[in-house]
Parts: C-alpha cells; structure tokens; sequence
C-alpha cells in the first residue's frame, strides 16, 4: 500500500496536489470560520440587547403592547 502511494505521488505534479486538495480544503476552512465568526458577531449583538437594562422599559413595553392587542382581538372575537 506505501509503496503504491509513494509511485502515486511521484507522478503527480505538486500543483495538482496544491489546487486539487490543498487549496480547496483550505478555501472551505476559511469559508467555516468566516461563518461562524458572523454568527457569533450577532448573537454577541443580541446577547448585548437583552442585558441591555436601558432596552429592558422598551422590552416591557413591547410585551405589554402585545398583550393588549391580544386582548382586543379575543374580545373582538367574543363579541
């Protein structure tokens, strides 16, 4: 099996082991890591939001808002 792989190896230019097996390995780990670096960047974002104590009126608000239309719309139904 070694000696198989070494006569492979031989044969084959380095560039084609360079653009056909090193280069897109690399390209996809690159690729992988620029992803998740994005997904960390915005769950950072929502995680700053939510301990955020300056939002936390807002977010009352927000919720309050929802529940009152909520209410209307059952009412509404009821009726």
């Amino acid at each position: 099996m070694g000696n198989m792989l070494s006569a492979f190896a031989k044969e084959l230019p380095a560039w084609i082991i360079f653009t056909g097996i090193f280069l897109p390995v690399v390209l996809l780990l690159l690729l992988l890591i620029a992803y998740f670096r994005i997904k960390l960047i915005e769950v950072n974002e929502e995680l700053a939001m939510i301990d955020d104590p300056t939002n936390a009126m807002l977010n009352c608000h927000i919720r309050y808002q929802k529940l009152r239309s909520e209410r209307k719309r059952l009412i509404k139904r009821t009726q």
